[in-house]
């Protein structure tokens, strides 16, 4: 059953605030993809903080129509799914790992702070680490020489306790 004039703009009205705030948006082709991987999908989505939508196409170009991620409307053919995040990495991260085991899902497209991506850039996006885990390898470098420093001082009084002795 189709949406009527109400529905509609509400949708596009959702869509546009998501993407308001988004940095990423990655389009992909889904045809033949079972109900049960797609519910696996859209969970491994909501649990990294993306968007992700089966949405009519023209209503999407509407939504981007004027905005920062125009450039993705002449993109918009065909049966897809929409990944939408605010974090630059996630919307591609999640899409791309979901098909790499799943050869039904295909990467199309995406948008990148209003730049266009191919396939192949939307899997180099995916493979950049998330914000946190850059932050968990930057607190890793800065704890380095602090651990290494108590360890030296628990040395030297080790030493220091065995030359007492």
């Amino acid at each position: 059953m189709g949406l009527n004039l109400d529905e509609k703009k509400v949708v596009v009205a959702e869509v546009s605030a998501r993407m308001a705030t988004a940095q990423t948006i990655v389009l992909a082709e889904y045809s033949g993809l079972p109900v049960t991987h797609l519910t696996r999908l859209r969970a491994q989505a909501r649990a990294s903080g993306v968007y992700l939508r089966v949405l009519k196409n023209t209503l999407v170009r509407r939504a981007v129509e004027g905005g920062v991620f125009a450039s993705l409307a002449e993109q918009m053919t065909g049966p897809l799914i929409y990944s939408i995040s605010d974090d630059p990495v996630s919307a591609a991260k999640v899409l791309n790992d979901f098909a790499k085991t799943n050869d039904k899902l295909v990467l199309k497209a995406g948008s990148f702070a209003g730049e266009l991506l191919d396939k192949a850039g939307v899997q180099a996006l995916a493979a950049i680490p998330s914000r946190d885990e850059l932050l968990s390898q930057l607190l890793g470098i800065m704890q380095a020489p602090v651990s290494g420093f108590a360890c030296a001082l628990a040395a030297l009084a080790k030493q220091r306790e065995e030359a007492v002795s």
